[in-house]
This record gives C-alpha cells, structure tokens and sequence, in this order.
C-alpha cells in the first residue's frame, strides 16, 4: 500500500460504527476505510447499501453530509470483493469473520482500527480469547484499537493494563503516547458531554471549592432496550431495560461518573454520583449537573459562586481551549436542535440556576477540634454553600460522540504515523 494511503478500520456497521463511516467519508483524512460486519447483511450488496445510505433518525447519508441537492453517493465497484466507493472514497466490505483476531487488518493495512460492536470492553482479556478480545485486534495487525466505550473490567482483580488508556478529545487526548498505548477508550457519549461541563469548572475554580457534584443524563434510547416488553437475559440485573421503550421513561444507572474519574483524575477528590433516564427519543439527551460549592459571601452581599461567575466560564470556554467542542447558547432550546450539532455539549445558559444558603456546623463535633473547644467563643459556625445546576444538551450519536470519536481517531493516527 502507498506510503500516501490512510486506511482505517470500522468493526460493526451498527450505529456508531456505521456513523463513524458517514464521518470519515465527510472528513476524507483517510483515503480508505474497511469495515467488518461479521455476517451476512440482507441478500445482496445492495442491502448494505441501503443499510449505509438510510438512516431513520438522520436521513439520507448523502443529503445529511453534502446537503439538500447532493444525489446517492454509494455505488457498487467489485460485487465478490465487497469493494464499495462511498462520497468518492474506497470501502471494503468483510462479511467472514467476528472475532477480532480473525479479521486480518494487516492484510488490508489498516494501522488503527474503531471496535463499535460494544461487546469487547475488557481491556484485559488476551487475544486469543475464545469469545473475541480487543487485544484480538492488535494480533489481526492493527497498531492501535479505539474502543467506542467505557472499559469495562469483568475481574474486579485485576488493574487496567499499562498499555491501556480512556480519551476524550480537548480533554486529555494530549496523554496519548504512541511508544506506550494501544488499547484505547472513548469512553460514552454521556461521558464526553459530561466531561467537557466539568473541566471549565475545575480549571477556573480550585477542587477544594467543589464539595459535591451529581449527574442526571435525560437520555435518548439505546439499542441495549427492547422495542417491546421483552424476557430478561439469565443472570439480568435491570429488569427495566426489557419493557418497552417506546412507552417509558427508563431510570437507569450510567458508568459516567466512573469513566470521567479516569480522564479527569481530580473528580476523585469530589463525590460525584451519576444516574439516567432514558426517554423514547432516537437521539439528543440532556445532562443535568448539580454542584455545591464552599462559597463566600462578597462584600456586596452576594455569593463568590453565581450564576453569572459560572455562565462566564463556560463563555470562555468556548472561545478558547475548547472552542468548537463545547457550546454556549442563551436561545431556549430543545432537543431537535441540536440533531447532528458537531459539539461535546450546549450549555444551556439561561438555565443556569445558583442559590447560596448557610449551612450551621457544630465543630464541637469534630473530635480533631475537641482541643479548641473552650477557646472558642462559640463551637457553631455558619459557613455559605451555593448550590448550582448547569444545563448541558448534546447529541448522543453523530454530533457529540461521532464527532469526537472522529477527533480521537485521527489523532491517534496522526501521532503514530
């Protein structure tokens, strides 16, 4: 293969795999991508086809990348090859194999490869894992493998490996090291969203300001739900992801309070809870941040962490280091408006609530201070907390997490080559 020649690999063609794909061909960085589905997909090449060009939440592929005039872009080049040209850039099609070390990425040069299947998040588990294994990918001869979620370690014994690491592009994609990791995770949509609301707040105010912080993801449906009430799995620990997601709100846990510990490290010092509801929406949710904040009480009566002290952060934010990534809007939005919005996040601004309240704290109950309590005129303190709710919406399939795992990737690339 050409020296020129960029080819990535795309394992699934399921919704961030076959969105990962309308991404690149937009993005044209790399001049031929692979795709593996693993199985046969309708009767015909022309199934896969429509399975790439049709989208039922976005539309037509063509008109959603290249606009309301754009005509089909798909066209057959070698029918027993599965050789595809897709918005002009060269597509290979594999059907045969679903482990990962099955795949021969090697063959087809491609040094970085996308896993969306979701069904190897172990980053511990060997290549040649009977059941298919990331590291599979590495022994099919890909360099680097980017996981399109969260590790997730099934022994609770064993450490993440040294050559393992989650990314979060503008976040800490700048830790990659291309000598040391080549297992990688883009965590989830919600965590990206997540983690571009918090490190605003943690780079403009110490952690120590930070006392709690919680999380609520009003989130759009998962392929992980059941259209219709369905049986649970054996061993099944949540019941509720088998009714019908058509006629629920869904509560739910969410891992992002774990994966954004592991791209910013100082969350850990804050105890943070994170939860979902899902809702019957093909995509966009909401995050609900809620913060509490040790404050002070300015000499105007007002609190040092506002409403307005918090909406300004996040004003530059996005005018600076995460310009593009992170949005501030004052419009009354809704979901629909941000369908396929290339940002992490758009912080709602004119939602921005803060309220400061006192908080009476005996310190004759703290027995570090049992010393001093007879120096002390009183042991009852008043200290001020301000309690905060920041409003964050974001695409949870093209325009948050597509988009960025789309960053993610072509940097990886772009460091190892």
């Amino acid at each position: 293969m050409a020296e020129s020649e960029r080819t990535l690999g795309i394992n699934s063609l399921g919704r961030i795999g076959k969105l990962s794909l309308w991404h690149h061909v937009e993005r044209k960085y790399f001049t031929n991508l692979v795709v593996n589905v693993g199985r046969a997909i309708g009767r015909d090449l022309e199934a896969v086809c429509q399975t790439i060009e049709k989208d039922s939440t976005y539309g037509s592929m063509h008109r959603f990348l290249f606009g309301v005039n754009a005509e089909p872009c798909i066209r057959i080049v070698d029918r027993e090859k599965g050789q595809l040209e897709v918005g002009g850039i060269p597509v290979r099609i594999l059907q045969d194999a679903r482990n990962p070390s099955d795949i021969g990425w090697r063959d087809h040069g491609a040094r970085v490869v996308i896993d969306c299947t979701g069904a190897f998040g172990d980053p511990t588990r060997p290549a040649d894992d009977a059941r298919g294994a990331l590291r599979g990918h590495l022994a099919a001869g890909a360099e680097k493998v980017i996981n399109s979620a969260a590790f997730k370690i099934k022994d609770k014994t064993k450490a993440m490996p040294d050559d393992a690491l989650t990314l979060i592009y503008g976040i800490n994609h700048d830790t990659f090291d291309a000598q040391k990791h080549h297992v990688l995770s883009a965590a989830s949509c919600t965590t990206t969203g997540l983690a571009h609301m918090v490190k605003p707040l943690l780079d403009h105010l110490p952690e120590s300001v930070m006392v709690t912080a919680s999380m609520s993801t009003v989130h759009a449906v998962t392929n992980s739900q059941s259209l219709l009430d369905s049986v649970p799995k054996a061993e099944a620990t949540d019941m509720r992801r088998t009714r019908s997601a058509l006629n629920s709100l869904v509560l739910t846990s969410s891992n992002a309070s774990a994966a954004l510990e592991m791209v910013i490290p100082e969350i850990r010092e804050i105890g943070f809870m994170g939860d979902a509801v899902r809702v019957p929406l093909a995509t966009q949710s909401l995050i609900i941040l809620n913060l509490t904040f040790q404050s002070r009480i300015e000499a105007d009566g007002g609190s040092s962490v506002d409403r307005e002290l918090l909406n300004d952060i996040y004003v530059q934010a996005s005018g600076g280091g995460q310009k593009g990534l992170l949005v501030f809007s004052t419009e009354q939005n809704v979901a629909a408006d941000v369908t396929g919005m290339k940002a992490a996040v758009v912080i709602e601004g004119s939602e921005t609530h803060s309220r400061t309240g006192f908080m009476d704290v005996d310190l004759g109950q703290i027995p570090e201070l049992e010393s001093l309590r007879d120096q002390l005129p009183s042991t009852r303190i008043q200290l001020p907390v301000t309690h905060a709710k920041v409003f964050g919406w974001y695409d949870n399939e093209y325009g948050s997490y597509t988009n960025l795992l789309g960053d993610l990737t072509v940097h990886v690339h772009r460091s190892c080559s």
